[in-house]
Order: C-alpha cells, then structure tokens, then sequence
C-alpha cells in the first residue's frame, strides 16, 4: 500500500531509532519497523473511515432538522444529494473497512470537532455548491466530486493535520501521502454495488516487505564500514559535526544503491536526496547530495556498484 519513498522513511525511522536508543536490540528494531508501517496502514483506514463520518454527520442534522419543532422549509424538504453519494454509500458499506475498523477500534468519537469543522469547510466551498445545485446522481459523476473533495478540500484542510499529529506521534509527517492513497482508492471503486472492494494491502507485495526488511537490517549491520567510507570522503568535514540524520540517510542510500543492483541508481539516488530536504536540516540535501555523488563516481569507476556482502569490506 505504501510507495517505496514512504517505506524508505520508515526505515530511515527505524534505524535512527536502533541508533538513538543502546537498549534496542536488532529484533526489536525489525519489529518497531513493521509497527510503524503498520500505522499508516492504519491511518489509511482512519482517513477512508473520515469519509464515511463525514456522511454520517450530514446525515445526522438532516435528521435533526427535520424534528424541529418549527423547521425551516429547507428542512423539511432538505438536499439530500450529499448524503446519497452512490461512492460514499458504497464505502460505508465497504466490509474490508468495516472489518478493519471492528476489528482495530479506530474512530473518530473522540474527535467529533474535526468531523463538525471539516463539513463545514466542505459546505462553503464552491465544489459543494456546484455538486448540490446539480440533480445528476450517476455513480461516475458522484466518484469524481468525492475524488475532488479529497484532493481540494480535505487534503488541503490543515486542521486535520494538526488533529492527526494529536492523535499519534507516527502520523506527523506522513498523512499527505497516505490521503493519496486514500484518491487512489476512490477512483477504483467501480459501481454502487461494489461492497466488496478490495482495499490496499499493507505491502503492494511480498517484494516490498523483503525490500525494507532487508534495507534495515543490512543498513545497521554495515554502520561501522559505512562510517569509514563517509569519512574518507568528507573533505574538510569531521563526521562528528554532521546531524546524525544525515549519516542514516547516507548509509541507507547507499545499502540501496550496492545491496538492490536491480534498481535504476538514479531512482534510488534521488530518493534520498528528496527525503533529506523533507526530514532533515534545510542544507542537508546539498550537502547529501554532493558526497553520495562523490562516493557513486568513484565507486562506479572501481567497478564496485554490487552486491554488498562481496564488496562492501573491499570499499575502505
């Protein structure tokens, strides 16, 4: 379910973490990484599960208005268009979701001042109004306003951020891309019946659950080499005045770009600039990128772009 930028965060996390903490031993490492793989796999679920709330609550006050004891005539003959969105009916019904949120406890109960501000925010916009004013209920046509709904107004809702961040420590940094893969899914849903879609798995496949064990655990057992080799290469810098973030990501790189020969270099290479500029120090993915290139240069030209149980020992 996680693109492989996303995944590579997660192990950047995790061998930060093994790093930082003398009392985490290797295995516990390899289980703190699962663990929080898993948690955007849950937060995909929680933000699936915030459509289907939202729904719920305009479905809540139109019913709410209707019992008043002097109702408006917008009340007593609401716009239910919102409500019957043949997508958002179809998900509420979902049972992969269902499943999941029976089956983990995830909830929005606790945070009904996110549901209440985000469908407010939802009826002020233009989008909503437009979709309201239009009697047209075909399935096709309600997919692509909940699409546009994610992608203009709940994607870019920054309170929801905020609320996100309040509720775990693993979901600051990561919601953006787990919101993409929330569109994705909306816009695979086929039809009004389709209550057994499935949903995205934790791992696209088994390659990627290999890919990250794999990048953890040889990522940590080469640090000492890989400090060596950085050292070699950092010309008027002492490793010791680098943010140690920057280290791991380095070391990261470049157990991807030895270990997994298979991969383009220049995918892997850029990958990791990019998370450098995100997660680290403002300077961080200049001064990455300068050494990576450097030590890539060299290495190609020795012919040792390969697999690192042969030739990592042979690099220092």
């Amino acid at each position: 379910m996680l693109n492989r930028r996303l995944l590579r965060v997660k192990v950047m996390q995790a061998v930060y973490a093994y790093h930082k903490n003398e009392d985490m031993t290797f295995q516990q490492a390899e289980n703190y990484l699962y663990h929080i793989i898993h948690k955007s796999y849950e937060l995909y679920h929680l933000l699936l599960l915030l459509l289907v709330d939202i729904r719920h609550y305009a479905f809540r006050r139109i019913e709410i208005g209707k019992t008043k004891f002097r109702p408006t005539p917008e009340e007593l003959i609401p716009n239910t268009r919102f409500i019957d969105n043949l997508l958002l009916a179809t998900l509420s019904k979902n049972k992969n979701l269902n499943r999941f949120v029976d089956k983990t406890g995830i909830s929005w109960t606790n945070h009904p001042e996110i549901i209440i501000s985000l469908y407010n925010e939802i009826c002020q916009s233009e989008l909503y109004q437009q979709y309201m004013a239009d009697s047209n209920t075909d399935f096709e046509d309600d997919r692509k306003f909940v699409v546009k709904l994610c992608e203009k107004i709940i994607s870019q809702y920054l309170p929801l951020y905020a609320n996100l961040e309040e509720q775990s420590l693993y979901w600051n940094d990561e919601a953006e891309f787990v919101m993409n893969m929330v569109i994705k899914t909306m816009r695979e849903f086929k039809n009004k019946e389709d209550h057994d879609h499935t949903l995205l798995p934790e791992y696209k496949d088994e390659d990627d659950k290999v890919f990250v064990t794999s990048l953890l655990r040889k990522s940590i057992l080469y640090h000492t080499e890989f400090l060596k080799l950085l050292d070699k290469y950092l010309q008027n810098w002492d490793l010791d005045r680098l943010a140690f973030l920057d280290i791991v990501i380095m070391e990261i790189a470049l157990t991807e770009i030895l270990e997994f020969g298979g991969m383009a270099l220049k995918i892997s290479y850029n990958e990791y600039i990019e998370i450098a500029k995100h997660y680290s120090t403002p300077k961080s993915g200049f001064f990455i990128n300068g050494i990576l290139d450097n030590i890539i240069k060299d290495l190609r030209n020795k012919g040792k772009i390969k697999k690192i149980s042969d030739e990592l020992l042979a690099l220092n």
